[in-house]
């Protein structure tokens, strides 16, 4: 075996968005491309002797080709170890766990989370620090930084490593561990929840589906919900990990779970349901005939948190995205804890949990976590919705009416408006920025604003700033408009509308959400032109 340095050039455009570096598979195939990344992850982290570093992915199309050349890249840097999950896989939850307890430099998260699979699919790569989260910007920024001054990467002619058997290996003087992917999340799931309560939930007949949507969190439930909590055989379907997702989207919505929210609709449908994502971070929460909102379903674990063998001490404070709804407030000024609103990205969560500030964290599009990684986390949100169940006795549909009822119902509703045109994207969102100013106590259907700014978020723990996080309208009765561009897409630019409306009479519960949001809506147009200026009718998804 050789280290060989191989001259390159720079590519554009690979600065690492909330998530890490996402680019179509055919971008990623392209020669250096992924290797040059790579080669900007390990310059800057410096000297790499001595570093144990994680590596796992999704198991999307490319993942098992990245593994092997970043394996022979982490070698030609001096890495000591690598841990790496068995097939390649590892969910992105995983990942954090075994940095965090087997005392990890970091890791690299191989994945493009809910994005689609296959050859020309979606592919994408970050990098998780010691703690066991996303890495924070000044690092992201380095990493972009030095693709930039890239003229060379280093890399070892070293044959594939046997990827598929648990056991250790070496490159170069780097050993290379392949463990097994589940075996550390899992025992970490079981000390966090009563599992024996769990146990006596099925053995009294109750049933559920779980969909793994053919991507990471599969193996994760079937280990756990069939094998150590007794669920019948079938409860988990689609659970084994495909290159393609099976030809889906790996998004848990009402939407892309199509499959799951039919049988939930149906006269023989099980008592819960649930899903995951392509890299088993999100989480979608569904009973007989009802979908439970992701800021819902945080504000519930919140409220119930101490029926956990893990919490069992009460949280320390939430943490909220600033587009996610304000439910979670309200339990936190109930609970006597402090309720942090935060931009877009896990990485915000990590200095508060860190801290000691915030032990709940949740975020509007399917992802909510504790501290007790630092990601997001799909199955242990699933399970700690089946310790509620199981602790209360309760369905679902009752948990959630029982919540409005103390504390009021946030309508709430994410309009996504997918591949649209940049530079018209981008217009919206300048022209909104300039008539921030002129637009709080100006009245609109009825609605009159209190707020109108562009978010920024001063970090409590280290003073950092970030700015142009999201515009937000706010109206006086607590009514919201927030209007962003996302970052997880690959083609054109993704607008994201959020619609927000509390209903505190308990009379007033069951509308229709999109009509009870239409007002809003309405005025949301009214003031962005939104479709007008992207040329599209109606959003690609509605959430």
């Amino acid at each position: 075996m050789t280290i060989h340095t191989v001259a390159t050039s720079p590519f554009s455009g690979q600065r690492p968005g909330t998530s890490g570096l996402r680019k179509k598979v055919t971008e990623f195939q392209a020669p250096g491309y992924l290797e040059n990344f790579v080669e900007a992850i390990f310059t800057t982290l410096g000297a790499c002797s001595g570093l144990t570093l994680v590596l796992g992915g999704d198991g999307r199309y490319f993942n098992r080709t990245a593994i092997q050349v970043i394996l022979r890249m982490a070698a030609a840097h001096g890495v000591a170890k690598m841990l790496v999950g068995r097939r390649g896989l590892m969910s992105t939850p995983a990942v954090s766990c075994v940095i965090r307890k087997r005392g990890a430099s970091g890791g690299i998260v191989l994945s493009a989370s809910h994005n689609p699979g296959g050859p020309h699919g979606d592919f994408g790569i970050k990098y998780n620090i010691e703690n066991g989260g996303p890495a924070p910007e000044k690092i992201t920024e380095a990493i972009f930084a030095n693709t930039h001054a890239l003229t060379s990467y280093r890399i070892s002619d070293a044959p594939p490593v046997d990827i598929d058997t648990i056991g250790t290996r070496r490159i170069e003087a780097m050993e290379v561990e392949v463990i097994d992917p589940v075996a550390d999340y899992a025992g970490l799931m079981e000390s966090l929840f009563d599992f024996g309560a769990i146990r006596a939930l099925f053995a009294r007949g109750f049933t559920m589906r779980f969909d793994g949507m053919h991507a990471a969190s599969g193996p994760y439930a079937k280990a756990i919900i069939e094998g150590m909590l007794g669920a019948p055989a079938g409860t988990v379907i689609n659970a084994e990990p495909l290159e393609d997702f099976g030809g889906h989207h790996p998004d848990p919505n009402p939407v892309n779970a199509a499959e799951l929210i039919e049988l939930m609709a149906g006269a023989s449908a099980p008592d819960f349901g649930a899903a995951s994502d392509g890299d088993g971070d999100r989480n979608m929460i569904v009973g007989r005939n009802f979908v439970v909102t992701p800021s819902d379903s945080l504000a519930i674990i919140a409220a119930n948190a101490t029926v956990a063998p893990g919490y069992r001490e009460g949280i320390l404070g939430i943490a909220r995205s600033m587009p996610t709804s304000t439910a979670a407030d309200r339990v936190a000024e109930a609970l006597g804890v402090s309720c942090f609103e935060t931009p877009t990205g896990w990485k915000y969560f990590g200095n508060l949990m860190d801290a000691g500030l915030a032990t709940l964290c949740g975020e509007e599009s399917y992802g909510t976590g504790s501290n007790h990684i630092r990601e997001k986390d799909g199955v242990w949100a699933v399970l700690f919705w089946m310790n509620i169940l199981a602790a209360t006795g309760k369905s679902v549909p009752q948990l959630v009416r029982e919540h409005w009822q103390r504390f009021g119902r946030n309508y709430y509703s994410r309009h996504d408006y997918e591949a649209v045109d940049a530079a018209a994207a981008e217009g919206v969102m300048a022209d909104l920025r300039h008539r921030l100013p002129l637009l709080a106590g100006h009245t609109y259907g009825g609605h009159r604003i209190a707020l109108a700014d562009d978010f920024a978020y001063t970090d409590p723990v280290d003073k950092s700033v970030a700015t142009h996080q999201g515009i937000r309208i706010v109206m006086t009765d607590g009514s919201r408009i927030v209007l962003r561009l996302s970052g997880t897409g690959t083609e054109g630019a993704t607008v994201r509308l959020y619609l927000e409306r509390y209903e505190a009479d308990p009379a007033r519960h069951d509308l229709d959400t999109q009509e009870a949001l239409a007002p809003l809506a309405a005025i949301a147009e009214q003031i962005s032109g939104l479709r007008k200026r992207t040329g599209r009718e109606r959003p690609s998804v509605i959430t």
